[in-house]
């Protein structure tokens, strides 16, 4: 890992990209209470950056903090630069810390089977650990969020009465949420992505 705070050509891109506007933090969740004027200027700012950088730069920020690799992960997903797919898998996987919202986004962006195999892998190891309770519910949401994409049933045995999430849920009480509700939330997510993404491909088109 790469910190910041010591690596000069890190330190410039979180100013660039991770930083402005406090991005970092409004990203995700935060992007769904924005409206009017501050969302429009967050978003064209967004679809700016995602233009801007480039996959050298991405790669880089992937190897830093947990604010860089959101960032860099809500860039991916705007830009649709599918070819962070294996990094993004390997970054989720790697994670087992409560920072993987946005790589299961930009997965749900992508929106093919080898998307739904990652999220697979990360509740196949994560599910039965319920001392590592982070994101295996958002994980699940977006799975059926691709379920819904895809006309597939990836998430049904997860949630068969005895699989795997009834295990973790019976362990971790105060943790769980329903991840068909939770759904929503990624839907909305995934909604934002779209459109920012839309405002990409216009922009990148014009150029």
């Amino acid at each position: 890992m790469r910190y910041a705070h010591t690596d000069p050509e890190l330190m410039d891109l979180v100013r660039r990209f991770v930083t402005p506007g406090r991005r970092y933090l409004r990203l995700g969740g935060s992007s769904l209470r924005l409206n009017g004027p501050e969302r429009d200027l967050f978003v064209r700012e967004l679809v700016q950056a995602a233009g801007e950088i480039t996959s050298a730069e991405l790669s880089i920020l992937f190897e830093g903090g947990w604010r860089e690799r959101k960032t860099a992960s809500w860039l991916v997903a705007v830009a649709g630069r599918t070819e962070f797919r294996g990094r993004i898998g390997e970054l989720l996987l790697a994670t087992g810390g409560p920072y993987g919202g946005a790589h299961c986004i930009t997965l749900a962006t992508f929106g093919t089977s080898a998307d739904a195999d990652l999220l697979c892998g990360y509740l196949d190891r994560y599910l039965p650990q319920p001392d590592l309770a982070y994101d295996q519910t958002f994980a699940l949401s977006t799975l059926l969020h691709l379920d819904a994409v895809l006309g597939s049933e990836r998430a049904s045995p997860y949630l068969a009465a005895g699989g795997l999430w009834q295990l973790w849920t019976d362990a971790t009480p105060n943790m769980a949420r329903d991840p068909h509700e939770y759904r929503q939330v990624v839907d909305q997510l995934c909604s934002f992505a779209g459109e920012c993404a839309e405002l990409f491909a216009r922009t990148e088109t014009r150029h």
